[in-house]
């Protein structure tokens, strides 16, 4: 997809100004007890989404976000399709005094390619041991 330039200029930006994590972090800061927040809509969310994850579209962050994540100090781990609006849904929430919140760098589609990726490993392995 083409973005504007004004808003990759905003996704930049915000990508600047918050931590991105890797995919291969995810699963280790959420056993660790990071909470990840699908800021896709719903649709895209039912599809497929990361196991766990909580869903709070971006259009509704700032208006329900206090009420299912209240502890400031919560590591959140935003993320979308790529990382664009992850990002900037994640200086959002440091704006708001979430000090903890992050955008997966890559999002939800790297994410998924790396665990397939794994799952396949995982298979080969036991095929050739088998």
């Amino acid at each position: 997809m083409t973005y504007t330039e004004k808003f990759q200029e905003l996704a930049d930006d915000a990508c600047s100004l918050v931590e991105g994590v890797l995919p291969e972090q995810v699963d280790a800061l959420l056993t660790q007890g990071a909470i990840a927040l699908d800021i896709r809509d719903k649709e895209e969310h039912d599809a497929d989404h990361i196991e766990g994850s909580l869903n709070i579209s971006r259009g509704k962050l700032e208006m329900n976000i206090e009420h299912e994540i209240k502890n400031l100090n919560t590591v959140i781990l935003c993320y979308c399709n790529d990382l664009n609006r992850g990002a900037l849904s994640a200086n959002t929430l440091r704006k708001m005094g979430y000090v903890n919140a992050k955008y997966i760098n890559g999002g939800f589609c790297e994410y998924r390619r790396l665990d397939l990726a794994k799952r396949h490993k995982t298979h080969s392995l036991w095929l050739a041991q088998a």
